[in-house]
């Protein structure tokens, strides 16, 4: 990790800056397991508390072995009662039956690069790119992962890089050039600079 801090400061004079503000790298693992996937699922586009809550709901409603089989044990009348919209639910059905199945391996995703553990996730309903790339970074531990598309990294670009408007992917590929091979670990500081919620 100091190899990365080195070069990201001696890359990037402003990302230094929010480096020195912000302190030391602290990103919060997760395993790279089914239930981080669904975990992630529950998440999108709903509060923290509320996402946590039927979280919690759905771990009860599952059992001790939080797995494929179990969650498939359920109704979708029962995962719903957990609080999770019918489309959610049928997300991770989706999720839960492709795992069962062995259509979706994850011990073989240590061994894929970036790219093909994008494609190997996306075939589930529900799972998008950014979702994976959080997966990467928070589970996989990949450290050259630059969600452009995420919403903080965008108004911390924009605010960092005093840019006139919100930027355009050009203008994040050409600033976030330098952070290579450390995209991930820079992304994260770019997240604490708005001191706002990073990870999955």
């Amino acid at each position: 990790m100091r190899a990365a801090i080195r070069h990201l400061k001696a890359a990037d004079p402003i990302l230094a800056g929010i480096i020195n503000r912000v302190g030391p790298y602290r990103l919060q693992l997760r395993e790279p397991t089914f239930e981080t996937l669904v975990r992630s699922i529950v998440y999108q586009q709903v509060s923290g508390k509320a996402a946590a809550s039927i979280l919690a709901k759905v771990h009860r409603a599952v059992g001790s072995r939080f797995t494929a089989n179990a969650v498939l044990r359920l109704t979708p009348e029962e995962l719903r009662a957990c609080g999770l919209s019918t489309q959610k639910t049928a997300y991770i059905r989706d999720l839960a039956e492709k795992v069962a199945s062995r259509k979706l391996n994850f011990r073989r995703l240590v061994t894929l690069t970036d790219e093909e553990v994008i494609e190997h996730l996306t075939q589930v309903k529900g799972i998008g790119v950014w979702t994976v790339q959080m997966f990467l970074m928070f589970a996989l531990e990949r450290p050259n992962v630059f969600p452009h598309a995420d919403l903080g990294v965008r108004n911390a670009i924009h605010r960092a890089y005093n840019l006139p408007e919100t930027p355009k992917l050009a203008d994040l590929l050409r600033i976030s050039e330098p952070w290579h091979p450390y995209c991930s670990i820079a992304t994260w500081y770019l997240w604490r600079s708005l001191d706002g919620p990073a990870g999955i």
